[in-house]
């Protein structure tokens, strides 16, 4: 995730600091021996035990971007040795476990496009079968436990702790109100009679990719869908009821609840109000029992958000173990394709992707250093690499990807947002870590908490929020329309006046605005 204030990665994206509600890269570092060998002697973790094997998870691409592409891809799969336990038939690939010189055997085969491996640790074997898959069952009398990070929570802030929705615009936002915050912008878009109506927000469903959504909360009850929830956590889509909840056996897992409720939290006095109260929410759980992002798991979400009518499909993380993909590594670059190819899919079903930038401070189109991957290895350091501009994060840098900086609250952009001419599409409020209620982003914790939060991840959500009330204004609008409307709302949208928020490399087209209902 892409979230500082707390933190540093929660696993999830970025933080700002280890120790901290976001540090969960630095804390799962440390965990992840332990995990693995508890795990394995627990029999907690899904995956079939083999006789002294390693085996590596592999996406495996077809030519074609179809059923019979994936058709064909598995069939080879299983020929060189690979046990499929995932087809995405909307795209033509497949994930198959294999031990050593797997992608070898398949590369250059007719019909076969990439190979790539998905992870550099090595599991027991392919993940076991899914038991009860599909059989839901009512749990949500179920409170979440909302785990070890009581550093970043706060009280219930009544609603009233909301100078990032000022600064947006929305209607019936706080402000500054002498707290802590900047100036107002230049022209607040949204009144409450532009605003949409209840049932027109209700049509509309965003999916939040995460850590998992506690959706127990008081302030997401009603937005979460369990009928479009779903785990990925292994690649493989879990509907069973309540499987897209945060995993208690993973460490900071709350980042997801929080994206959530800036997302779109409901007005009703308490707690806090998210961009597009009202909104339906499709909690989609990626993050695994190892703390990890894989591609595959994000495969798995944004296929499944499509394919259940998600109109913004929010993405606050970076794809695990590199946390940048390189077009001249062979694995690197199948995993660049086969995520490129769902993105490409959902936004041919009609959603708007949006992504974080990344918390690293880095100019996103310059060269730079990653001493940070892989990051699912069990020891020894990670390798300082020296990446060109092929490098990418996945997903916000692919095409038509809306890829969000953030902006503390005076409007500035912070210290910690990755940018970069041509890479950033909006900015955003993330807030400053540290900063408290008055500094950070007041959202959603699991067990009915809130925390103040700060990063890239909060002001990817704020941009989600927006599509969503875009999106009710416009139903029959293609993401193309709507991310216009957005960008032209944004490009009058500064904290200091017209004109002075110029610099593109970290406003990209302005500072996001609720776009007006005409």
């Amino acid at each position: 995730m892409e979230r500082l204030g707390l933190a540093m990665r929660m696993g999830l994206g970025d933080a700002a600091r280890p120790g901290r509600p976001g540090a969960h890269r630095t804390r799962i570092r440390i965990l992840l021996g332990v995990l693995m060998t508890a795990l394995l002697i627990g029999g907690a973790v899904p995956y079939v035990a083999g006789p002294g094997r390693s085996y590596l998870s592999y996406l495996v691409l077809a030519d074609r971007q179809d059923a019979r592409g994936s058709a064909d891809a598995a069939r080879q799969a299983t020929a060189a040795g690979g046990r499929v336990v995932q087809e995405y038939p909307q795209i033509g690939v497949v994930l198959a476990y294999a031990t050593g010189g797997f992608a070898d055997r398949l590369r250059g085969r007719p019909g076969i496009a990439a190979v790539g491996a998905s992870r550099t640790t090595g599991v027991p074997g392919p993940p076991a079968t899914l038991d009860g898959a599909g059989a839901f069952r009512d749990t949500r009398s179920d409170a979440l436990d909302g785990g070890d990070d009581s550093d970043a929570l706060t009280p219930d802030p009544g609603e009233s702790a909301d100078w990032n929705l000022a600064m947006i615009g929305a209607a019936g936002a706080a402000g500054p109100s002498g707290q802590s915050g900047g100036p107002r912008p230049a022209a607040l878009l949204r009144t409450t009679a532009d605003a949409p109506s209840a049932q027109a927000l209700r049509r509309v469903l965003v999916a939040v990719l995460d850590s998992g959504v506690d959706d127990t909360h008081p302030d997401l009850r009603a937005a979460v869908d369990p009928g479009a929830s779903v785990s990925c956590a292994d690649g493989r889509p879990d509907p069973r009821y309540g499987a897209w909840r945060p995993d208690r056996g993973v460490t900071e897992s709350g980042h997801g609840t929080h994206v959530a409720g800036i997302v779109g939290a409901a007005q009703d006095g308490k707690g806090v109000t998210g961009v597009a109260p009202g909104v339906r929410i499709a909690a989609v759980r990626l993050l695994g029992p190892l703390g990890q992002y894989y591609t595959e798991n994000i495969i798995c979400g944004m296929l499944w958000s499509a394919d259940h009518g998600a109109r913004a499909i929010n993405d606050s993380y970076f794809a695990d173990p590199w946390k940048y993909n390189c077009a001249s590594d062979p694995d690197q670059a199948a995993l660049v394709q086969a995520v490129g190819r769902a993105v490409g899919y959902a936004q041919r079903q009609g959603a708007v992707v949006v992504a974080s930038a990344g918390n690293d401070g880095q100019d996103l189109g310059a060269v730079r250093r990653d001493q940070r991957s892989p990051n699912d290895r069990l020891s020894g350091p990670a390798h300082n690499r020296l990446l060109g501009t092929d490098c990418i994060r996945l997903p916000g840098e692919l095409p038509g990807v809306l890829t969000v900086s953030a902006l503390d609250r005076f409007g500035l952009p912070t210290s910690y947002s990755n940018y970069g001419r041509g890479r950033i599409s909006i900015a955003a409020p993330g807030g400053e870590p540290d900063g408290g209620p008055l500094g950070a982003v007041v959202s959603d914790w699991p067990g009915g908490q809130y925390a103040a939060l700060a990063g890239t991840s909060m002001a990817a959500a704020h941009v989600t929020g927006a599509v969503a009330v875009a999106a009710a204004a416009h139903p029959d609008w293609r993401p193309d329309r709507l991310v216009g409307l957005l960008a032209d709302a944004a490009g009058s949208n500064c904290p200091y006046g017209t004109g002075a928020c110029v610099e593109r490399q970290f406003f990209g087209a302005g500072v996001l605005a609720l776009p007006g209902g005409g």
